[in-house]
Formats: C-alpha cells, sequence, structure tokens
C-alpha cells in the first residue's frame, strides 16, 4: 500500500498498544446498512473467477500458521518455475489472467504499483466493471477475454454504501470520485479470485462495522493481505493488532517478516513486524546456544537477530566470522553474495567494535567488494582513533537508527584499544574502559574478560574481578593479566597497570610487575586500588569520570641480557 491514508470514520490510534480492545466503536459502527437497499446508493457485483494456475490461497485448507507458511512457500516456488516461459507464452499468460505478482519481482515488473480500476462499460451500458490488480490478478479488458478469464464459478451481489467504502479505502474513494460518466453508474462489478472471497465479504463487513469474524492466524492474514489491495488501513491495523495479541512462535515471526513488501511498508502493519523482530532477537540473543538454527534462518530473520543491541556474542568479531558463514551458506554465487553483504548484512556488522586482527582480515576477504571493505575498515578505524567523549557522542547520534554501527553491544568480551611498538622493545598499551554498571553487577565475585590482544605472536587479555582481599576482610576490585595459549613456551613480560583518578583525570600507576607465562595462567593485583568495594563503588570516589572506569595496561617482552 502505496500511502497511509486514515480513514474518516476510524481515525488512526496514536498509541497502538494503549488499551487495544477489538471491539467496534459505538460511533463508526455501521454494521446496520450492511446490503441493506434502504442505506445504499449503488449495487456491487462481485464475479468470483478460479483462482490462477487452479491454485489454492495461502490459508485455504490450513490449520496452523506452519500449514499457512508452508502453502505459501510452495506455491510461490510454483509460480517462479511457471515464470520461466519463452516470449510467446509470457505474452500469451499476460492476455489469459494468469500474470502472477511473485515476491521476488519476476515477471511483474510493476508490483509496487498502485491497485488500478479498470472501468468500461458493461455489456448492458447500465453500470461499470471492475477489474482488481493484486497479487494473482490482472487486467483483462475489450474483446480480448479468454475462456479462462470470463469463467466465472459464481455470482454475490451486494448493497453497497459508497460514501462508507470511499471513507475506509482510498481505492473506493478514486473509484467513485474520479469524474468520469462511469463514476456515476449505479451498479459496480467487482472480479475476485475464489481464494480471496472469504476474505474480501470478511473485508467488506469490516468497512461497515470495524469487526471481524476471522480469528484465526491463517485467516487474518488473508483478511491482512487483502486488506492491503484495496487499502483499507484501518483494517490493516486491526488485523496487525489481532495477530500482535496471538502467542508468538519463530514460525509465524518469519512469516510476519516474509510478507509482500507493500504490506511490509504499509505504516498499519509496522508494530507487528517490529514485534517479530523483537521476539526473533529475543529468542536468538544467544547465537552460540542454537548455532544450526540461526545459520539456517531466512534473511529477514537473521536481520532482525543482527540488529539487536543485546545480542549476546564474544566479540563483534564472532557477529563478522558468523555473517560471512550464512552468507556462503545461502548465496554460493560471488556476486550475489556480495550483494547481500552490501546492502544488507554488511551494514549489520559493526566493524568499529571489531578487533584490528580481524579488520585486517576483512581487507584481503573476497566476500566483500574492495571498495566496500576498504571504507568499512577506514571508518572503523578513525572510530577507534576518537577520543572516548567523541565515540559515546557518535554512538548516541546512532542511538535511534537502523543500523547502529557505533553502537556497542553487550560483548561477553570488553572491548579494548591497543597501541603497538616494535622498536625499540615489542611493546603494546591496551585501554579498557568499564562503565560503572557493569562493575556494579561483579559484586560480589564475578568477573569480565576483555577481548584478546596479541603481543609478539602471543594472545592476551585483561580480566577484572570483584573479590575478597589478600586477608579475607572485604571485596574490593582487582585486575590480572592472562595468556590465552597454553603450553610450555616461556613468555617474559613486564607489565603495569594504571588508571585515571580525579581531579587531574590523568592515568596513575597502580602497579608494576614482571611474569614469565607459560600459557593458561594470570597474574595481577587483587586490590588495584587498595581501597574496599564500597568506597571504589562511591559515587564521589575517585575513579569513575562521567561514569567510567578508565584502566590502561602497558605490556613489554623482556629481553634477556647479553652474556
Amino acid at each position: 500500500m502505496r500511502e497511509a491514508s486514515g480513514d474518516l470514520f476510524d481515525p488512526p490510534v496514536s498509541v497502538m498498544d494503549s488499551g487495544f480492545s477489538p471491539g467496534p466503536k459505538s460511533d463508526s459502527d455501521f454494521g446496520f446498512a450492511f446490503n441493506d437497499s434502504n442505506f445504499s446508493d449503488r449495487i456491487l457485483r462481485i464475479e468470483i473467477v478460479p483462482d490462477v494456475s487452479d491454485f489454492k490461497s495461502d490459508g485455504e485448507g490450513c490449520t496452523s500458521i506452519a500449514d499457512w507458511a508452508r502453502n505459501r512457500k510452495r506455491r510461490r516456488e510454483e509460480i517462479r518455475k511457471d515464470n520461466v516461459l519463452d516470449p510467446v507464452q509470457f505474452e500469451e499468460q499476460i492476455l489469459s489472467c494468469n500474470m502472477p505478482d511473485t515476491d521476488d519481482g519476476a515477471g511483474y515488473e510493476n508490483q509496487d504499483e498502485e491497485a488500478v480500476a479498470m472501468i468500461e462499460e458493461s455489456p448492458s451500458g447500465g453500470g461499470m466493471s471492475l477489474q482488481r490488480l493484486g497479487d494473482e490478478t490482472a487486467q483483462c479488458g475489450g474483446t480480448s477475454l479468454t475462456m479462462e478469464c470470463s469463467a466465472v464459478l459464481k455470482v454475490k451481489t451486494l448493497h453497497i454504501s459508497s460514501p462508507i467504502l470511499a471513507a475506509k479505502s482510498p481505492f473506493f474513494y478514486k473509484l467513485f470520485s474520479n469524474g468520469m460518466r462511469e463514476s456515476e453508474q449505479r451498479h459496480v462489478t467487482l472480479t475476485i479470485n475464489a481464494s480471496e472471497e472469504a476474505a474480501f465479504m470478511d473485508l467488506l463487513n469490516f468497512m461497515y462495522s470495524n469487526t471481524l469474524s476471522a480469528s484465526t492466524p491463517t485467516a487474518l492474514l488473508d483478511v491482512l493481505i487483502t486488506a492491503d489491495k484495496f487499502e483499507v488501513a484501518s483494517c490493516m491495523r486491526y488485523c496487525s493488532r489481532l495477530l500482535r495479541n496471538l502467542p508468538m512462535t519463530c514460525e509465524s515471526a518469519l512469516l510476519y517478516l516474509d510478507l509482500p513488501s507493500s504490506v511490509l511498508m504499509a505504516e498499519a502493519v509496522q508494530p507487528l513486524t517490529d514485534a517479530a523482530k523483537q521476539f526473533l532477537a529475543v529468542r536468538y540473543k544467544d547465537i552460540t546456544k542454537f548455532p544450526d538454527e540461526v545459520l539456517n534462518l531466512p534473511l529477514a530473520g537473521v536481520e532482525a537477530v543482527l540488529a539487536s543491541d543485546d545480542l549476546q556474542v564474544a566479540s563483534e568479531d564472532a557477529v563478522y566470522d558468523f555473517v560471512l558463514k550464512w552468507a556462503r551458506t545461502h548465496c554460493p554465487k560471488l556476486e550475489e553474495r556480495r550483494g547481500v553483504l552490501a546492502s544488507k548484512l554488511g551494514r549489520l556488522i559493526r566493524f568499529p567494535y571489531m578487533t584490528c586482527r580481524k579488520l585486517r582480515k576483512v581487507l584481503s576477504c573476497n566476500d566483500f567488494d574492495p571498495d566496500l571493505a576498504s571504507k568499512v575498515v577506514l571508518e572503523a578505524l578513525f572510530f577507534k582513533a576518537e577520543a572516548p567523549y567523541r565515540q559515546r557522542s557518535l554512538a548516541a547520534e546512532e542511538a535511534n537508527g537502523i543500523h547502529r554501527r557505533f553502537v556497542e553491544r553487550a560483548y561477553k568480551y570488553r572491548p579494548v584499544k591497543v597501541v603497538e611498538f616494535e622498536l625499540p622493545r615489542q611493546q603494546c598499551i591496551v585501554y579498557l574502559d568499564l562503565k560503572r554498571e557493569e562493575c556494579a553487577h561483579l559484586f560480589p565475585s564475578g568477573r569480565v574478560y576483555s577481548q584478546a590482544f596479541h603481543l609478539g605472536g602471543q594472545g592476551f587479555f585483561l580480566s577484572a574481578h570483584c573479590n575478597m582481599d589478600q586477608q579475607s576482610s572485604f571485596h574490593c576490585f582487582g585486575l590480572f593479566l592472562g595468556m590465552q595459549e597454553k603450553g610450555s613456551v616461556a613468555f617474559a613480560v613486564d607489565y603495569e597497570f594504571a588508571a585515571r583518578s580525579k581531579p587531574t583525570e590523568e592515568f596513575m600507576s597502580k602497579y608494576k610487575g614482571n611474569y614469565t607465562f607459560t600459557g593458561g595462567k594470570a597474574v595481577g593485583y587483587r586490590n588495584l586500588f587498595g581501597i574496599p568495594w564500597t568506597a571504589f563503588m562511591s559515587d564521589d570516589g575517585p575513579y569513575f569520570i562521567d561514569g567510567i572506569l578508565h584502566l590502561r595496561a602497558e605490556l613489554t617482552i623482556r629481553v634477556s641480557p647479553s652474556p
């Protein structure tokens, strides 16, 4: 639906979720006038024709949302096969009203255009005939109608009120007010598919009474799609509310995100799609628990999961690795894979929070277009070079954005900034920032780890702890340095821990030491600041600056003295 026109009798609700009652409004219930000649100014003749290629409707014969989804998927696949035609067959399909609108855009390039009413004089000359352009119907005009087009299964005749229909639907408004002679005719003929009959009749009843007889998810979806075709925004909004009030499942959430593009773009359906995305984001919050399930999600489902700030992953490097694995699995062709990464999934990777080692791999990754790879890596490095206050400012600017590339997720391993030196000795300086809330969650015995960083080819990490002091008399804040690789190789390191403190807000050294790592070991200080936990966390303490604890670790490879 191109425009979200409000209907005159039922203005849009400003707060979609507050106090929703599925009952009709007393001041807009015209159910008494439905199909009543006393309150009608026109006669609607509904011609019901066979479905295209004898397909059933998506909801016909379905008892569950999963059946509806499978039926829809099977139908789309068969339509896609039927669209592989030679030019002669393709032209014949248009003339025989069998031109389906596939969701992938194949075969019908005007699928996103507004519905158009084809108005022509009826054989009797006393009315007008309307051919509806929808997902599965096309125009049949003049004398070129084929036997398939002209085969009418049955006809229904209703008394209608043009003001009521026009107030509810821009489609009917344009039909009854286009200024042409035919718009003044009393008789209107509308042709629909047999699969649309139940949904369309329910839609007409809603336009009078603001109520639906449909109550199952499958029936509501059929009405929703029909309401989109005839531009009845209030009915789309109503169906969306009812569907959101039903229990959400993975199947239903994915189905809501796979509705026709015109439905997904409708403002009235946004709360439903938002709820579906939120369900998937919560369901797959920790993608490591459902690796195969998440890998098999369709594109819309993966987008919903990766867009979440609360995604629980070790680091953004893990998101990058997962995206590549999904793209290679679902898009075996390089050109297609690059297209998906450039237009969809690549935008959901928060490159500024990836490690520098992984960013180097992005530059040499053939799955990304080279220009795109250079752009995202350069942007990430510029972000890493920004001062913390500037980084927070950039994140705040994107807080309400779509892709949120500068917003930090709830990583299991905290991001770090690393400055590396090769001369005169191999050395690195690591910066780790922790929020006050993160530190508060450490009490009484928690710990948080940093992302890995490397020195001399070895992987290291920092870990912040809440632990008891050596005399076990009070809790305190501790900081430790560990080496990832386990093995017998000895690795001697000089290290120094420092933290910013008030009033100067400069880094002040807190602990120096040296240690020979053999892998799998950690060294540090149990009470880095020499004060109890309560004093460390107090609002007037010296170590939290604007709610952030700034830590620094300096590591240098020890060089044995020459003999």
